[in-house]
C-alpha cells in the first residue's frame, strides 16, 4: 500500500484501486444500487482498536457496491470476542463516507465495535455496560462504534446528527460515537 510522509493512505492507491476493480467488470459489483454518486469511487480507510487491523479499500463505484470489498469490510468488522462474521449494511459505509466528506478528513476511522453476535452482545450486558442495548443494531450488521484521530468527538457527533441517516450515539467517557441505519435518533 502506498503511504505519504505521515502515513497516511495517499489518493492516488485509492484512484488506482478505484481503476482496477472497475476492470475487473461485472462480477466485482453487487446488484445491490448504491447511493447515486456519479461514477466516482467511494472508498474509507479503518483501524480496528482491539485487533490492530487496518483496511483501506474502495467499497463502491458509482451506483454499485463492490462485493469484494464488502466481505472484506464484513470480516475486518467480524464480532472481535468470538470472531463470528456477520453481514454488515452497506448503508452504513455510506454514512461512514458521508461523514468523513462533512469533516473534511482522509484519517483511518478507528473502530471500537462492528458486528456484534447475540452472545457477545448478552455478555456484555451482564457484564452491566448500560450501553449495550438487548436488541442492538450491531447484531444485525447496522451499527458502528466510530473515533476520528485529530477530529473532536463533539465535532464528529454534531457532523452525524446533521446527517440524519440513522441513530447517533455519543460517549464522551468511552470516545466514540455510534452510528447505525436505523431511525434517526440520538442519545
Amino acid at each position: 500500500m502506498e503511504t505519504g510522509s505521515n502515513g497516511i493512505l495517499t489518493r492516488r492507491f485509492f484512484m488506482a484501486s478505484a481503476a482496477r476493480l472497475a476492470l475487473a467488470g461485472p462480477i466485482a459489483l453487487m446488484s445491490t444500487r448504491a447511493p447515486a454518486n456519479g461514477s466516482a469511487a467511494r472508498a474509507l480507510a479503518f483501524e480496528h482498536t482491539h485487533t490492530r487491523q487496518t483496511l483501506a479499500l474502495v467499497y463502491a463505484i458509482g451506483n454499485d457496491y463492490l462485493r469484494e470489498s464488502l466481505q472484506q469490510l464484513n470480516q475486518f468488522l467480524r464480532d472481535h470476542y468470538s470472531g463470528e462474521i456477520g453481514n454488515m449494511d452497506p448503508r452504513l459505509f455510506d454514512q461512514l463516507y458521508e461523514l468523513k466528506t462533512i469533516l473534511g478528513t482522509e484519517q483511518a476511522f478507528h473502530v471500537i465495535s462492528g458486528y456484534r453476535c447475540a452472545a457477545t452482545n448478552l455478555q456484555l450486558r451482564k457484564r452491566g455496560s448500560g450501553a449495550v442495548a438487548q436488541h442492538s443494531l450491531h447484531m444485525e450488521g447496522r451499527a458502528i462504534d466510530i473515533r476520528l484521530p485529530g477530529v473532536a468527538l463533539v465535532q464528529a457527533r454534531d457532523a452525524a446528527l446533521s446527517m440524519k441517516a440513522g441513530g447517533v450515539g455519543f460517549y464522551p467517557a468511552e470516545e466514540f460515537i455510534h452510528l447505525d441505519t436505523g431511525q434517526v435518533r440520538r442519545w
